[in-house]
């Protein structure tokens, strides 16, 4: 059974769709242990709560240094033994030694295609709005392994979705999660808890 932790920092719906998949039977073979965030109000943790998961909140904020966080961060996902880490629209910066000790563990679902789109600063709506701005007819998502680059992991599955004439950055945020996140992510957990896709090494 695979053990997944999930790390969030806004709503969750990208947890919901999870949870929703292994409550469905889409996702088999794995257990959410934990779902964490850095933001103490997000209604994520009350997602995990429904669900009886634990639900953890940790900031940067409440830490003197960075350093001191990244410590604690860590040792806070060493002790639930996790399997798979899942980034679903978390806005910290993964630790390098967390990146290292779970090499191949951890995938991140990112709103657009990769390479477009992505990287630094290319975050929630800024990436439709720049898709826009850019006048692409086709967006969509990306599940991908996360290395110690900014979205440049090996990428687990892609889904397009169609620019639609007078889309806003909201609009076409919305269709892109609802067509595309909110399946590839649970599709992606599924493959990996059931060994249907290459685990990445070193």
């Amino acid at each position: 059974m695979l053990r997944v932790g999930v790390m969030v920092s806004g709503g969750g719906t990208n947890l919901q769709a999870i949870l929703d998949a292994v409550d469905k039977g889409q996702i088999s073979n794995a257990v959410i242990a934990v779902v964490i965030s850095n933001n103490p109000g997000a209604y994520a943790l009350e997602r995990a709560r429904n669900h009886g998961i634990d639900a953890v909140a940790m900031s940067p904020k409440s830490y003197e240094t960075r350093e001191a966080f990244n410590e604690a961060f860590l040792a806070k996902v060493d002790a639930y033994e996790l399997d798979l880490i899942v980034l679903a629209g978390f806005l910290v910066t993964i630790p390098e030694a967390m990146t290292k000790k779970y090499q191949g563990r951890i995938i991140n679902i990112h709103p657009s295609l990769i390479p477009s789109f992505c990287g630094v600063g290319y975050y929630g709506l800024k990436v439709h709005e720049a898709a826009l701005a850019r006048g692409v007819k086709v967006t969509g998502a990306t599940v991908h392994y996360v290395d110690s680059g900014m979205d440049t992991g090996p990428i687990i599955l892609q889904k397009a979705v169609e620019v639609r004439e007078g889309d806003t950055p909201e609009r076409l945020q919305r269709r892109v999660m609802e067509e595309a996140e909110w399946v590839i992510l649970p599709k992606a957990i599924n493959m990996i808890a059931n060994a249907k896709v290459r685990e990445v090494q070193e």
